[in-house]
């Protein structure tokens, strides 16, 4: 059974600077990738601020429900509240979402941070996927990959396919090895083996190659691998990072997009 995937940091659906709405936009380019589930963060569920300074431009429904339409269900984890609002991460689904929990891991005050897990029933497998957005801090995000470690073994059957994905902040690369210890995944670009001569003197001691995550920031240019998609128990047929023009509009991050089998 194939599965197209997609990880995308919106930016709360405005531009970076005035903080203009693109998110009509933003549906049109997310129905081009044709993904059948979408991993969303920084979802904006409310901004009274926005909605009354771009009437007409900003629409009345959350962003995930504007977002998922008629063609997706969508479930919506809440994690910065304030006055005018909020936003968190998202998950948009072809097939019916069986069940949905956000659970709190912020590290501190400043940053509201959460993980989103929903159940997708898929016939007659369940798929358990885990909607993540990491702090900016390296000692705060160990805390936070902890915290996601903990959650998926409480939460998904040792033999159940899981997807994890979104905005790790990760970009010295320093959580890969230690998920996939102790979570027994793999990212969807590990098929990327590194050249030049550090992969060959790595060779020459017996050492495994050096796996990189792709890099998607910022979307215009991007030199960060900042946008992961972990996996257990599916297969990846292929990935990439959308680039280009549009994409450089629409938010700082690239979408990461993948075509997995579920084993």
């Amino acid at each position: 059974m194939k599965l197209r995937v997609a990880t995308y940091n919106i930016h709360k659906g405005v531009t970076s600077i005035g903080a203009r709405p693109r998110i009509h936009a933003l549906k049109l380019a997310l129905a081009k990738l044709d993904a059948d589930i979408l991993f969303l963060q920084e979802v904006q569920g409310q901004h009274d601020r926005i909605a009354l300074k771009h009437a007409g431009q900003w629409p009345s429904l959350p962003q995930h429900d504007f977002l998922a339409g008629d063609s997706h269900q969508a479930a919506y984890g809440m994690n910065a509240i304030y006055d005018h609002g909020h936003h968190g991460n998202a998950l948009l689904s072809r097939y019916p979402i069986a069940s949905s929990r956000n659970q709190d891991v912020s590290d501190h005050a400043y940053e509201s941070r959460g993980i989103l897990h929903c159940v997708l029933q898929l016939a007659s497998v369940q798929v358990h996927c885990y909607v993540v957005h990491l702090g900016l801090f390296g000692g705060g995000r160990k805390r936070q990959a902890a915290a996601l470690i903990e959650a998926v073994r409480s939460s998904a059957p040792p033999d159940a396919p899981i997807i994890i994905a979104g905005d790790f902040n990760d970009w010295n690369d320093r959580l890969g090895a230690y998920l996939r210890l102790r979570l027994d995944v793999k990212e969807v670009f590990d098929q990327r083996v590194t050249r030049g001569v550090f992969s060959y003197l790595r060779k020459l001691s017996g050492r495994e190659p050096r796996l990189f995550p792709a890099r998607t920031f910022p979307a215009a240019l991007p030199v960060l691998s900042l946008d992961r998609i972990y996996l257990r128990g599916l297969s990846v047929e292929s990935a990439q990072v959308l680039h280009g023009a549009l994409w450089a509009k629409l938010s700082d991050h690239a979408p990461v997009v993948a075509t997995l089998n579920l084993d």
